[in-house]
This record gives structure tokens, C-alpha cells and sequence, in this order.
């Protein structure tokens, strides 16, 4: 049985669908908040939603953050530290997993609080690693009664996945991923689903593709970048094998695809390119959390949209950070924001900045009395005081990815964000004063030197011209582009000018592509590729060992690229580590989980 709920109630039984009925019985969503790693927590997934009309609510389905279910299922501090569907402290539905469906009635449970909440927080997904189907019912079971789902992550990268033997590196165990995907169909109360990575070839993905569709999940979504594509080989999906799986497997089959999604109108290409039912965004949706909703026309922007004389425009930094807080304090924090003056426009009153000019200067460098200090403790977090709520960790994450074109102007804001402690919101808040100020300054200014305050020399499609991130947004598909003269389908020049943009609109984070981490030396060749292109050099050429060789970036396992060294085998199932808790905060895992 399927859960449901109306008013804010705990969830009611309905019949467990599969398949497409399923996918349309939560409304054919065409928008997805992919499940990111801290990052698609309940706070971030209601400020994306804030853009949307009521009408375009059921076009969104989001995802929490991928969950380790043996730490899920064994651990009610990570449990409560991570998922907080009923009220903290309260008699959890968290405590007590959910009855399978082979049970006649479902226990009551209690009120719902943040995530899955059914007025709030739905259609959600619940997606967890694995490699042990008893750890994983049990851990799917608690989560059950708040979500519509439950995904599988076969899809992560990184190298703790490869350490833990889960995500992407499960792959080659084709038996292991279906006996995880048929526990959960088979006793579950609620679909399931799985996100993959493509492999070699697309007649080899296709036999993945039915495996995991055939082991009874409802939906599949299909990363379209190799396991090896991460990190500054993180490249450009390959739409083509997502139509190939749109094309040679059932008609009734649901498709999510995921990859290269920066602004809003790759949205819409990527659904005619690939077929699919919808569209998966990650970073995207980090670095513009209005990305699934339709831009303002012109004349019709109001305060938080902003469009250029060139005519291109986005959401303004500051208007989203402030709905960022304004949903931290009315949900998280269960308190009325702070009163706020109207954001700053054109034509309005400018007195205010030289009054806010002057407060920053007397504040900077003045160390907070011992009263200040009880006030942030009471509002929201203090350096001694450990945060467990994800929202409230998610924070700094968040605004260093949100402000990450902001922050390379405005490094004093930079500072601020950095001296931050985990959940000190008063110091956020602050921190938005600093954002609000800069930004009316940058309006003005704009108007005052006719736009010229932000030309900057044209690119040139170079490896010099592109930006890096420790966290990098999705490239753009490469296709011939009769606008653009200078197209490089191994430059990510022609993105970065596209996706421009003032430092106070919210814009992607661009990654160079792989020949071009190579070549300003963000990456280099493994011993084993440095063997294999002098052999083709000498091969090609009959003299000489060529030392300038590009790098394919569809690069096979055989002779992989590394970031840090070579990728070390796949663990034996044998040798399995995982991650264990960190004895000082017992919530929190001490590896990093990434989704993929």
C-alpha cells in the first residue's frame, strides 16, 4: 500500500501502483530535484518550489539526500539527524519501521513534521546507497510511510562509493542490483526506483536498463555520463544514449534524464533530444533554485527579477537568499522572519545605504559581548553549540554555492560566510545585509555607467576562460550552434558566455571541459593513458612520441584519467568498508556521502 495524506494528517492507505500509473498518480512531474548529498534537504527543496505557481506545484517531484541505509537502518541518531519527518524529540514514526505491504492495516503514525510532509513536501522520493538488501528494506521501511518512493542510488562515483562497494561501482554486479531492487518491490509499501549511470556502450546500458526495470522498479533515471566522468572529468552526458534507451524499451517505461542542465531553456532541450518523461537537475538547481520556473516578461519582473539592457536576465542573489532565511525561520526554526524592508529597485529611496554603510564599518572587527552570544544561541546556533538539523547545516554549503559569482567580487562577504558557525543564523542574517547592501550599490552603479559597469573582455575559447568549482554545475551539450561563430564542442567557452551573467543574478558554475583541465593543469594523465597515447602518437605519426595529445573524454575503464591518481580496483564484496560515526557527533558519518 501507498501512503497518502490530506490536511497535514498522517498518511492513509491507498493501492500500491507501479509503472506509469504510479508516475501519473503524483502528476506526471516534468521537473526533478535530483538527490544530492546534504544538499537536497527539505529547506532547499521548499525554497525551489517558492518559484512555482500553485498551479505548477505537481511539476516538481524532488528528492531527499542519498541516505546510507545500514547506518539508516541501524542508527536512530543518524536517522533523526537526516530525516526529519515528525517533530524532533516527539514519539518518531522514525522509531518503528513501517509495516510491509503484506500487512492489512497501517500503524497510525504521527504528526507529520518537515520532510514528506504531505502539504508541503510532496512528491518526495527517499533515495539510499547500498549493497545489503536486509539493510535496505529495513531502512526503506522507515522512510516509507513519509515519501512516494524509494530510489536506489546506483549512480555514485565518488571514491567513498567504491570503498563502501555501492553506487555506480554495483554495476558490475548485475545480480546484486536486482535482488536490492526486488526485496523493496516485493515488501515494500511504496514504488520503487533507481537512478543509473550509462556504461560503455548503449546496447550494454540497455541491458542495465532492463535489469533494474525488470527486478521491479517503477521509474529509471539515467545519468548520462560513465562512472569515471567526475570531478574535472566530469564532461558532458551524452543525450543520445538516453533517447537510445527512450527507443528500445517498453513504450510504458518511465525515463527521467539527468545531465547537462545550467539555465532554464536546457530544460525543454533536453526533453525533445532524449525523450524522456522529465528532467533531473543537480547542480542547477544549487546555483539557481528558480531553474524550473518560467522567467518574468518583460515589464513584469518586479523586485526579484532582474533583466539586463542586453536583454538577458535571472533571479536577483539577494531575493533568493532572503526567501532562502525566510523559509529557514518560518519552518525550521518555527518563528516569523525578521522584518524586511522592500528590495532595493531603481527609483527608490537611497538613503538607507549610506545608513548601512556606516553600521558595517563601526560592527567590523567589534568582538560580540556575552548578551549577543545567549541571542544566537537562542535563535539558531553558536560556535559550542552542535547542529544536527540538516537545515540548518546545509546553510554555509548552500551560500557558498549560491554566492560562489558573488563572493569572487565581494571577498569580505566571502570572509563573513566563512567565519560562520554550522547554524548561527543571526550570523547569516547578517551576512544577507552585507549581500542586500552590495547589490543596490551594483543596480545603481549599472545605471550610472549605462551597463558598462559589468563589461568585461570577450572570451576567447581557451582553457584560461573558463571557471573551476570544487562543486561543478553540469556542462552544456555539445551541438553545432549557427549563432555562435566560435563554437567549440571541446570548449566550454560558448556556455560560459551564454550563461553570463551580473554577479548579483544567480548564474551556473561552468567547468572546463576535460581537455581543458588538462591543459591549464587541473588534471593530469595517468601512467597507464601516458603509455597508451605515445603508442597511438607513434603509431599515427611513425617518429617521436607525441606529447600533445588531446584527451578523449569519453575515456574507457581500461585507461581512465586521473584527477588524483588512478581509480583503485573495485573492492572485493569481501573487503567491504563503510562508513562508521563520528565518535564526537554521533549523528553524522565521518565520510562524506556524494551523490551521483
Amino acid at each position: 500500500m501507498a501512503s497518502s495524506a490530506t490536511n497535514g494528517d498522517a498518511p492513509t492507505a491507498r493501492p500500491k501502483l507501479h509503472g506509469r500509473a504510479f508516475y501519473e498518480s503524483i502528476g506526471s512531474p516534468k521537473f526533478i530535484v535530483a538527490p544530492m548529498v546534504d544538499q537536497s534537504e527539505f529547506v532547499w527543496r521548499m525554497l525551489i518550489r517558492s518559484f512555482l505557481t500553485p498551479d505548477q506545484k505537481n511539476a516538481v517531484l524532488a528528492y531527499t539526500p542519498m541516505f546510507h541505509a545500514r547506518l539508516f537502518e541501524e542508527n536512530a541518531k543518524y536517522r533523526d539527524s537526516h530525516f526529519e519527518a515528525t517533530r524532533p524529540g516527539s514519539s518518531t514514526a522514525t522509531s518503528t519501521p513501517a509495516p510491509t505491504s503484506s500487512d492489512s492495516e497501517q500503524l497510525p503514525q504521527p504528526k507529520p513534521f518537515l520532510d514528506g510532509n504531505p502539504t508541503l513536501d510532496r512528491p518526495l522520493f527517499v533515495q539510499f546507497c547500498a549493497n545489503n538488501p536486509k539493510y535496505l528494506l529495513g531502512a526503506a521501511q522507515f522512510a516509507a510511510p513519509h515519501c512516494d518512493a524509494i530510489d536506489l542510488n546506483l549512480g555514485c562515483p565518488q571514491g567513498i562509493a567504491r570503498r563502501g562497494h555501492y553506487g555506480a561501482f554495483l554495476q558490475e554486479d548485475q545480480e546484486l542490483i536486482f535482488k536490492l531492487i526486488r526485496i523493496l518491490h516485493n515488501h515494500l509499501s511504496v514504488p520503487v526506483t533507481a537512478k543509473i549511470r550509462i556504461l560503455e556502450t548503449k546496447e550494454d546500458t540497455l541491458a542495465y536498463a532492463k535489469n533494474v526495470l525488470d527486478a521491479g522498479a517503477s521509474i529509471i533515471t539515467v545519468h548520462g555520463r560513465r562512472r569515471e566522468q567526475k570531478g574535472h572529468l566530469t564532461g558532458l552526458a551524452d543525450w543520445e544514449y538516453i533517447r537510445y534507451l527512450r527507443e528500445n524499451l517498453p513504450k510504458d517505461t518511465v525515463i527521467f534524464a539527468n545531465g547537462n542542465i545550467l539555465q532554464h531553456e536546457d530544460l525543454q532541450r533536453c526533453l525533445e533530444a532524449t525523450g524522456a518523461d522529465a528532467v533531473m537537475s543537480a547542480e542547477g538547481t544549487l546555483s539557481d533554485p528558480a531553474l524550473f520556473a518560467e522567467p518574468p516578461l518583460v515589464g513584469q519582473e518586479g523586485r526579484e527579477y532582474w533583466r539586463g539592457k542586453d536583454g538577458k536576465g535571472g533571479h536577483r542573489i539577494d531575493a533568493v537568499f532572503r526567501r532562502y532565511m525566510d523559509i529557514i525561520h518560518k519552518f525550521v526554526l518555527e518563528q516569523d522572519p525578521p522584518a524586511r524592508r522592500p528590495l532595493f529597485v531603481i527609483g527608490d529611496d537611497e538613503g538607507w545605504i549610506a545608513e548601512a554603510r556606516a553600521k558595517e564599518a563601526k560592527e567590523a572587527g567589534q568582538e560580540e559581548e556575552g548578551p549577543a552570544r545567549k541571542k544566537r544561541k537562542k535563535d539558531g546556533g553558536s560556535k559550542n553549540e552542535k547542529v544536527t538539523s540538516p537545515n540548518l547545516v546545509a546553510i554555509r554549503p548552500h551560500l557558498f554555492h549560491l554566492l560562489r559569482h558573488f563572493i569572487a567580487k565581494h571577498t569580505d562577504v566571502r570572509d563573513a560566510l566563512a567565519r560562520c558557525h554550522a547554524g548561527d543564523v543571526p550570523a547569516v542574517e547578517k551576512i544577507l545585509d552585507m549581500v542586500e547592501l552590495r547589490v543596490a550599490e551594483g543596480l545603481i552603479e549599472y545605471e550610472k555607467t549605462g551597463g558598462k559597469s559589468v563589461e568585461e573582455p570577450e572570451l576567447e575559447p581557451t582553457p584560461q576562460t573558463t571557471e573551476e568549482s570544487d562543486a561543478p554545475a553540469e556542462g552544456s551539450k555539445p551541438e553545432e550552434d549557427p549563432e555562435d561563430a566560435d563554437y567549440d564542442p571541446e570548449s566550454s567557452a560558448a556556455a560560459v558566455r551564454r550563461c553570463k551573467r551580473p554577479w548579483w543574478v544567480t548564474q551556473p558554475i561552468v567547468r572546463p571541459l576535460p581537455k581543458e583541465a588538462l591543459a591549464n593543469g587541473s588534471i593530469s594523465l595517468s601512467k597507464k593513458e601516458k603509455k597508451k597515447q605515445e603508442s597511438a602518437a607513434l603509431a599515427a605519426s611513425g617518429a617521436g612520441a607525441g606529447t600533445g595529445t588531446n584527451v578523449n573524454e569519453n575515456t574507457s575503464k581500461e585507461g581512465s584519467q586521473a584527477v588524483e591518481g588512478e581509480l583503485p580496483k573495485t573492492d572485493a564484496v569481501e573487503g567491504i568498508k563503510e562508513p562508521t560515526l563520528d565518535t564526537e557527533r554521533p549523528a553524522l558519518a565521518t565520510d562524506e556521502l556524494v551523490s551521483g
